[in-house]
């Protein structure tokens, strides 16, 4: 902002026997859109930043269930082969009993 100021001394019969000017430049506030153009901006940004977050942790979710499920299933599969291999001692058993009776 440019303010100009003039400075006149006038005799007291009317006559102006010094003139000063004085230039001040002052760079006060402006209307203030930039402002708002960064706090926009930067809502944006947190807003973006915020879904992302929010994203990635129901990805890291999914994949944590995903990986329960395989180990559980793992852990049935085992049973199983436990299962069938106790069965399989059972048959060999039997099978050596008629084989060789006791006597």
């Amino acid at each position: 902002m440019t303010e100009e100021h003039i400075t006149r001394t006038e005799n007291p019969d009317g006559t102006t026997s010094t003139t000063h000017t004085t230039v001040i430049s002052d760079r006060g506030e402006s209307g203030g859109g930039g402002r708002w153009v960064f706090i926009l901006l930067l809502l944006v940004v947190l807003a973006a930043g915020a879904y992302f977050l929010s994203t990635m942790s129901d990805a890291e979710v999914a994949k944590d269930n995903a990986v329960a499920e395989a180990a559980s299933e793992v852990g049935e599969a085992a049973d199983q082969i436990g299962e069938a291999a106790g069965n399989a001692g059972e048959a060999v058993q039997d099978v050596a009993e008629r084989v060789n009776p006791a006597e």
